[in-house]
């Protein structure tokens, strides 16, 4: 180590001291400065010659324009190739950033007129690397050369992010024929990176507001970059998409505004970073709560703006999650005793037998619903209790030593009871039109069945449905429906209801049909019941308290066919014994057209199926006479009317 250390001690004395740093290459935004030294030996010295170092580091003001398009338009008064042009500045050349390249202005003439740009010169647009001698030096946030510190998302040099919050979402377009335009998003002033893409045929325009109230309004007509209140914007206009990007820090309030061209919808995402321009601020000591003998006193934290450096309220600070605000800090005072003159003083020391004072609150209120989320309050105050045990309320600083109880909570943020509708049922009979039903249960947030839902919503529970399978069933005998498996739960589920908290009538199930086969009748018990909320009982209430029609109490059933009646036949059974009808194949056939009327008109009857003698090629209806080599089809009888009979 010593040989090292001796050795760098050679080095350095074969060099002259370092000389005074030059002028500055800039007034503003940035430029560079050197110093050199000499080396004082016969032979090559170790090291270099010449250091630099950035100077000038303030903005340089909006109307001094570009530095490199300053190089670039020195040359405007000499002629090249025999003739003037304006040259425009050619930026973030990949190949070589700290050549001034140059473009002919309404030419697509690129000429490099120098091989290295001026000292200082930034070597890309969005960075602060600067050109030193022709090459591209990196350059950190803190200016200094060679240094790796950036810039966090909120412009804080070597910041970690907190002083601002990422704000990204989603608008789309409700068209009306009332509205012309709409508003996509405010940006507030100091945002930065911000990006918003535009899909669909409106069109995106700007409206600002600078800290001095002045507005204005831009349209984005083309595609370009320009100055909007000293911001520079980029904006890029496609047949169906707009691209607005803004660096920022913006300088003035910005509002994203739509204007609906089109009948299609369009879809705006945007993001950005926003800057937290609210922040707590701890407070001095209020004053000590007694004048002598001991008192205590508290500090407490005031929301503060920071572009209008002004105390706003509390709720500007609490509407940023990353804020958090300060615990008060808590010290005795005034310590001195009393003077006896003064008898004793009114607010004694606070020691074990006389507590602080503290927050009471009151009960918490009823919750605003009863499902689906709501809120309830209470009051909260500051109290103080004196020595005798008397508590009054005090002013709330006094109680700011720990946190103010909320006065605001949510409650029952469980789901609101839903109709939850079950598979269909298969259709009640083997052929022909018939009915399907399904189970319509109204559950709630745990599952389970129970009431509430309203009745309005409620799904249907049956409907029509067709089977293709042809009912041809033998003439002599009466036919009957397919069985019905579902039908006894239908029936009951049909009109059953479950008990809410209003007044309702209440079915229980039916009893068993009074026969064991043929057409027989069902009875059951209807209930004016209600639902009581605070202890989940139900309770019977008369008949009168319930309002709307009640339900019927007694109904018509059928039980199968008795012995002696038509048997029902499968779709296999009907091929099996009638395939040869679908074999004949002449000119006139036997077709069922339709049903007669139903022969009562409640309590059961039956409908006959009506058999007609067409012309198989020309669809019309022939003489009977012409259908006799045909096997005449069975006669097909269905139920109908099965409501019962209103009582007389």
């Amino acid at each position: 180590s010593s040989r090292t250390a001796r050795s760098e001690e050679d080095r350095d004395s074969l060099w002259d001291a370092w000389g005074s740093w030059s002028e500055c290459s800039r007034t503003c935004g940035g430029g560079a400065s050197y110093s050199l030294r000499r080396c004082l030996s016969s032979k090559t010295c170790e090291g270099r010659n010449i250091r630099y170092r950035t100077c000038s580091n303030v903005d340089c003001p909006p109307e001094a324009g570009d530095f490199r398009a300053q190089q670039c338009s020195a040359h405007n008064d000499v002629k090249y190739q025999g003739q003037f042009y304006e040259w425009l500045p050619i930026s973030n050349d990949p190949d070589n950033p700290c050549s001034l390249k140059c473009q002919a202005r309404g030419t697509a003439l690129v000429v490099e007129l120098a091989p290295k740009v001026l000292d200082g010169t930034r070597c890309y647009t969005e960075s602060l690397d600067m050109c030193i001698s022709g090459l591209c030096q990196i350059v950190g946030c803190d200016h200094q050369l060679g240094s790796a510190v950036k810039e966090d998302n909120c412009g804080v040099c070597n910041g970690d992010g907190s002083t601002c919050r990422l704000v990204r979402g989603q608008y789309k377009s409700q068209l009306s024929a009332s509205k012309l335009d709409d508003t996509v998003v405010a940006i507030p002033y100091g945002s930065r990176q911000v990006r918003l893409v535009l899909k669909g045929p409106d069109h995106l325009y700007l409206e600002t507001k600078t800290l001095q109230g002045v507005k204005s309004e831009n349209s984005l007509s083309t595609t370009g970059s320009f100055l909007v209140e000293n911001s520079s914007i980029d904006f890029q206009k496609f047949p169906d998409k707009e691209i607005l990007r803004i660096s920022g820090p913006l300088t003035a309030d910005f509002t994203i505004k739509i204007h609906y061209a089109g009948a299609a919808d369009s879809s705006v995402q945007f993001i950005f970073y926003q800057p937290i321009i609210h922040r707590w601020r701890e407070t001095d000591f209020f004053p000590c709560s007694a004048s002598c003998g001991g008192g205590y006193q508290l500090t407490s934290a005031e929301c503060f703006d920071l572009r209008s450096s002004r105390v706003v309220a509390d709720q500007y600070c609490h509407y940023y999650p990353e804020n958090i605000k300060p615990k008060p800090k808590l010290q005795e005072c005034n310590l001195d005793p009393c003077p006896a003159s003064d008898g004793y003083k009114q607010i004694m020391p606070y020691d074990l037998y006389h507590p602080l004072p503290r927050w009471e609150s009151t009960p918490w209120t009823a919750c605003s619903s009863s499902c689906g989320g709501g809120i309830q309050s209470r009051s909260v105050s500051c109290v103080e209790e004196d020595i005798q045990g008397h508590i009054s309320p005090v002013e709330e600083w006094k109680c700011m030593y720990t946190p103010k109880m909320p006065v605001v909570q949510p409650c029952n943020i469980f789901d609101c009871p839903k109709w939850l509708a079950q598979e269909w049922s298969p259709c009640t009979v083997t052929c022909g039109q018939g009915l399907r039903y399904r189970v319509v249960l109204c559950i709630d947030h745990r599952g389970m069945h129970t009431g509430g839902c309203s009745p309005k919503t409620k799904p249907h529970i049956k409907e029509e449905c067709v089977v293709p399978t042809p009912c041809y069933k033998p003439k002599e005998k009466l036919p009957v429906e397919a069985k019905l498996p579902w039908y006894k739960q239908a029936q009951e589920l049909e009109e059953g209801r479950a008990v809410s908290e209003e007044p309702s009538f209440i079915p229980e199930a039916w009893s068993t049909c009074s026969v064991t086969c043929g057409v027989g009748s069902q009875v059951r018990l209807v209930k004016c019941q209600v639902l009581l909320s605070f202890s989940q009982s139900v309770a019977d209430l008369p008949i009168d308290e319930c309002e709307g029609p009640k339900p019927v109490s007694q109904r018509a059933c059928y039980s199968g066919p008795c012995s002696g009646e038509a048997a029902e036949y499968t779709p296999e059974e009907t091929q099996l014994l009638y395939g040869s009808l679908q074999e004949i194949d002449e000119l006139y056939d036997w077709e069922y057209e339709g049903f007669t009327e139903c022969s009562e008109s409640c309590g059961g009857g039956v409908q006959e199926a009506v058999v007609t003698c067409l012309n198989k090629q020309t669809r019309e209806t022939a003489d009977e006479t012409l259908c006799v080599s045909s096997r005449r089809p069975p006669q097909l009888l269905k139920a109908c009317s099965l409501d019962p009979c209103p009582p007389r």
